[in-house]
């Protein structure tokens, strides 16, 4: 009997033994694998194979939309290349993922029908938070939240120095067709007219230069960034003090819940980690 018990005891050690060493192997290899590989062992703990985030595991390319909009996703006039806070984040999380990226150019008009028909995975401009909005499209974060400014005429300047005074039917407000401005403006400033201008959003401004309307509303940063290139004739009013102010951040498609997840978490970390506003501060520092 003591025999058999001593041969149990040295059976149990060598299986302890080469459990161990086979656990170690494994920890080994986890340490020397890169995000894809790690990614894979995810995938076999869960993830739906139909996932954006099982796609990391295919190498597959992840296309984003994009419309754009001062500082955070434009177009270099000079170059063509495409420039901004959150292009340079998408630039990061495909590098995080090990993702090549494909850039799809839309309208804020279509931004959110795109994203539900599959011609991209991810909205990836400044998309500011809507009721509306968030109804068909599953909002992320936030990496960010702005208010709005109102651009006039500087020949205006001295007519309106709250944003209140643009409360009155002889004022005209110009809004990009498709953008939150075109919801929210007419319940904050009910006695007004309005005009939607189609295309991208610094087109809605041009009204106001012409002189066919009275004030262009953008986002607090996006107009700073447009009255510094259009000194000539831009004027902020009461720039100081941003009015509504709202999330503004990246959209994906409602179903996917580990995409989301994953994108929560890692726009948490850009965020606490100072990313996004260092990102914000080198490109206020050049568009100013």
């Amino acid at each position: 009997m003591d025999s058999l018990n001593a041969l149990g005891r040295r059976g149990f050690l060598a299986g302890a033994a080469l459990t161990g060493a086979a656990a170690v192997g494994a920890g080994l290899a986890t340490m020397g694998a890169g995000p894809r590989e790690a990614m894979a062992q995810i995938l076999e703990t869960g993830i739906d194979p139909k996932s954006v985030l099982a796609k990391v595991k295919k190498g597959e390319t992840l296309n984003v939309g994009f419309a754009q909009t001062p500082a955070w996703f434009y177009k270099d006039p000079k170059t063509g290349e495409l420039q901004g806070i959150y292009k340079d984040l998408v630039d990061l999380l495909a590098k995080d993922l090990e993702m090549k990226v494909n850039f799809v150019e839309v309208t804020f008009a279509n931004a959110t029908v795109g994203l539900r028909k599959g011609d991209y995975q991810v909205f990836g401009s400044s998309l500011v938070y809507t009721v509306p909005r968030g109804l068909v499209c599953c909002y992320i974060g936030p990496l960010w939240s702005k208010g709005s400014l109102a651009i006039v005429h500087k020949d205006d300047a001295s007519k309106f120095k709250a944003i209140a005074d643009l409360n009155r039917p002889d004022v005209t407000f110009s809004v990009n067709a498709g953008s939150s401005e075109e919801q929210r403006m007419p319940l904050l400033f009910p006695k007004a007219k309005f005009m939607a201008v189609a295309g991208q959003v610094a087109m809605a401004a041009e009204p106001v230069r012409t002189r066919r309307a009275t004030v262009y509303v953008v986002g607090d940063n996006d107009a700073i960034a447009f009255q510094r290139r259009n000194a000539a004739w831009a004027h902020i009013v009461d720039e100081k003090h941003p009015f509504d102010k709202r999330p503004n951040t990246w959209v994906v498609r409602y179903g996917d819940e580990p995409w989301r997840a994953f994108l929560d978490m890692w726009s948490t970390y850009v965020t606490v980690n100072g990313i996004v506003q260092r990102l914000y501060d080198e490109y206020m520092e050049k568009l100013s």
